[in-house]
């Protein structure tokens, strides 16, 4: 698979992006308004030619999907295109490049034609997105396009092996993937915490594989009534649901990519089967700390010959062109000590243990290619050997793209931190768990995925680019939609659309109009670009407060109100800073004309608040590894979640205002360490404790004098936030930072800061 070249449409590339017209997300290459519009009523007719099975397939899904956004379902006919009707038809003339397509609306007839199925489903889903929102009947606006996109991987990862999703999110994913013209699902089925898919030959590997003991106090007390033991967490696709799953993501022109995860990342498979490890006492059981596990695959031909096998139904399960291996992360330690890793190491004439990897992927790559598939990994498997079919995916950063490409092997742009979908969309209390960097929507819409470095003869090797969707961090299904769209309608535009037809303002213009069809979807996406900020500047002694609203993608007009209703788009228009009194509470969101785009934000102007900070409003003393990280309690409702730097957990409480300050209570949680860091949690210090429970150490500055001490035997026995006793302090002027930090014997229980608050 190549990039695709448009030769047909290279002389409207130039063309600059409209400010206003239809809401097509990916922009099409070619977009030309015409006069009239075209009337969908309940005797619209969808119209394929006789004996083309894939045309009429395209015409059923398309006809589902207007009644999803409609209400009513055009009938089938067959026959040759007419008036009155959508009209599905293959192209003649000037070949179009596979996946793209014409369509062409007059105000007697719609016209889908395409070379390939893709084409057609395209095309449909353009028709979907020229659907104005509602339930009534429809005018279409009469247009041309000409459409095809500029590279042929178009992709998401989703992670399903930390976190089970269920089947029926997973086509509600894919619908959402398709509205966008996403065309790879990349599944992470396989990793340290679970194994996902059946493997018929070897029952053990979701038997015992599909389950654990997630982390922390809280799961470890729910006891299962009939075993006495522990609840156990996870799930697997039976290979029927997996079959079911590939043909639905292959009718929306999806191809669905699996990974198993090799050599390294491999504790979960060592635990259902402890002959595949290299050490002599390998874990017994399915892990639950996130990181990087020491346990790799040993190298003996038994080993090979399992993977092998689990392969093999594999590859009858995935019937698209590529396997991905992983290959990422590998820890060699357990290969360089074991007999069987050194015994491979004479016979291949080799002293690093790291050359023991290219052995391992060259083996593999053979299997999956006799089976007629090419390889995918991480990029660490660009090794000298790596055999050219094989594709490497390039996530530590850019320079396994570009190193891939100089060496003449295809390549797919995965790039951390812009295109991992596990860090937060803002800075925002209310967004949900994950990784503590923050990549915007504007972040993603802007990466471009052909190097620049890349010399002319090398670009071909770029087939494309994905998001990822690392869900450690990601427990629902809910949060996994909202961390995936709408950064994946970006990565969408990345990759269909030539740079030449992106544009940021237009790009948020169109994508205002994807909010009501991601909720037909049921696809819980993020209002994060839309949602209404307040930045507050207090007056009067703190008797009043100066508010200015934006949101981060400055679009749309935000509406408020200040009698505790929701606000509408007839609600008042905000068009300057607000004067407030304290007391008081607004509730504002965006809207597009009446198009709401974000959930209602309470806005409370209290004196109260303006000396509190949560963990996500203070600042963190060092950002080595950044998370948001959920709490383990309560197992049912919602968790707290607190930021913290778990290599090194300090807050900073930047410029507290201290003047009639006279105490503080801080509210604290404690979390399980459940992180593989390797050597670097020896990094990790605390302040000596002078009580069995700890403290939490409030100084000015955090190299400076200690302005309180709060003990942590309150909260020792709570699996649940605490709120601490107030700490009376003595009596400051003017603003200081205030460093808190917690004096512990060790790192379980880990304590972190749910929030601070000042006191008279």
């Amino acid at each position: 698979m190549r990039p695709i070249l448009l030769v047909s449409l290279l002389g409207v590339l130039s063309w600059p992006v409209a400010a206003s017209g239809p809401a097509v997300i990916p922009n099409p290459a070619r977009l030309e308004a015409q006069a009239g519009r075209f009337a969908l009523t309940p005797g619209t007719v969808l119209v394929v030619p006789a004996g083309d099975a894939e045309a009429r397939r395209a015409a059923e899904l398309l006809r589902e999907r207007i009644a999803l956004a409609r209400g009513l379902k055009p009938a089938l006919a067959t026959g040759a295109p007419r008036d009155g009707a959508i009209n599905l038809r293959r192209a003649t003339g000037a070949a179009l490049p596979p996946e793209g397509y014409r369509l062409e609306v007059t105000p007697r007839r719609i016209t889908l034609e395409a070379t390939s199925y893709a084409g057609l489903f395209h095309a449909g889903t353009t028709l979907l997105q020229l659907l104005p929102p509602g339930r009534d009947a429809a005018a279409i606006p009469a247009v041309r396009i000409e459409d095809a996109p500029r590279f042929a991987w178009r992709g998401v990862m989703l992670d399903s092996a930390r976190h089970f999703q269920s089947p029926a999110f997973i086509r509600h994913f894919i619908d959402a993937m398709a509205l966008h013209k996403l065309n790879v699902l990349h599944w992470h089925l396989t990793d340290d915490q679970a194994w996902r898919l059946e493997i018929r030959k070897y029952p053990k590997l979701t038997g015992v594989g599909a389950w654990r003991v997630p982390a922390g106090a809280a799961p470890r007390s729910a006891l299962a009534a009939a075993t006495g033991k522990p609840r156990l967490y996870g799930g697997f696709y039976s290979q029927d649901e997996v079959r079911a799953l590939v043909k639905y993501a292959a009718e929306r022109a999806i191809t669905i990519v699996p990974e198993i995860e090799m050599p390294g990342h491999a504790t979960t498979a060592i635990a259902a089967y402890p002959q595949l490890a290299a050490i002599a006492n390998p874990p017994q059981s399915v892990p639950a700390d996130w990181g990087v596990y020491p346990h790799a695959y040993n190298l003996d031909d038994a080993t090979f010959a399992f993977l092998e096998d689990v392969l093999a139904e594999v590859i009858a399960l995935f019937p698209g062109p590529y396997i991905h291996v992983g290959g990422d992360e590998v820890q060699k330690g357990e290969w360089r000590d074991s007999p069987q890793g050194q015994a491979r190491m004479r016979e291949l004439g080799v002293t690093e243990p790291a050359k023991l990897q290219a052995y391992f992927t060259q083996r593999i790559a053979r299997f999956i290619e006799k089976n007629g598939r090419k390889l995918v990994g991480w990029d660490e498997i660009l090794e000298p050997g790596l055999p050219p079919g094989a594709v490497v995916m390039s996530w530590r950063g850019i320079e396994g793209a570009l190193d891939a490409a100089a060496k003449g092997y295809d390549t797919v742009l995965s790039a951390h931190p812009t295109l991992y979908f596990d860090n937060r969309q803002s800075a925002a209390r209310d967004e949900p768990p994950g990784r503590g960097n923050v990549v915007t929507l504007e972040d993603v819409y802007r990466f471009e995925p052909m190097p620049e470095k890349l010399a002319p003869g090398q670009r071909r090797h770029v087939l494309g680019l994905q998001g990822n969707v690392w869900t450690e961090h990601i427990r629902t299904e809910a949060r996994v939609a909202h961390m995936a769209f709408p950064r994946a309608a970006a990565v969408a535009e990345l990759g269909w659309s030539q740079p030449q037809r992106r544009e940021w303002r237009d790009f948020v213009r169109r994508l205002a109009s994807q909010v009501p069809r991601y909720e037909a979807l049921r696809m819980a996406s993020a209002d994060s670009a839309f949602a209404v900020r307040a930045a507050m500047e207090w007056r009067g002694g703190r008797a009043q407060a100066r508010l200015t609203l934006s949101n981060e993608a400055g679009y749309g007009d935000i509406r408020y109100t200040a009698d505790g209703t929701e606000p509408t788009a007839k609600s008042a228009r905000y068009a300057a800073p607000l004067t407030v009194g304290t007391g008081r509470t607004l509730k504002a969101a965006s809207f597009d004309a009446a198009q709401r785009l974000s959930r209602p934000r309470a806005i409370e102007v209290r004196e109260d608040l303006a000396r509190r900070r949560t963990s996500r409003e203070l600042k963190l003393c060092s950002e080595h590894i950044a998370l948001a990280l959920e709490d383990d309690a309560p197992l049912h409702g919602e968790r707290a979640s607190f930021l913290v730097d778990i290599q090194n957990p300090c807050w900073i409480y930047a410029g507290a205002e201290l003047d009639g300050v006279g105490g503080l209570v801080a509210s604290v949680g404690q979390l399980p360490f459940n992180f593989q860091i390797g050597e670097d949690v020896k990094k990790i210090t605390f302040p000596r404790p002078e009580t069995a429970a700890g403290e939490l150490e409030v100084r000015l500055g955090c190299d400076g004098e200690l302005l309180a001490r709060l003990a942590l035997e309150p909260a020792s026995a709570s699996q649940a936030v605490t709120v601490l006793p107030r700490a009376a302090i003595a009596p400051r002027t003017g603003r200081h930072d205030l460093c808190l930090r917690f004096a512990q014997a060790g790192l379980d229980p880990f304590w972190v800061i749910d929030a601070i608050q000042l006191v008279p």
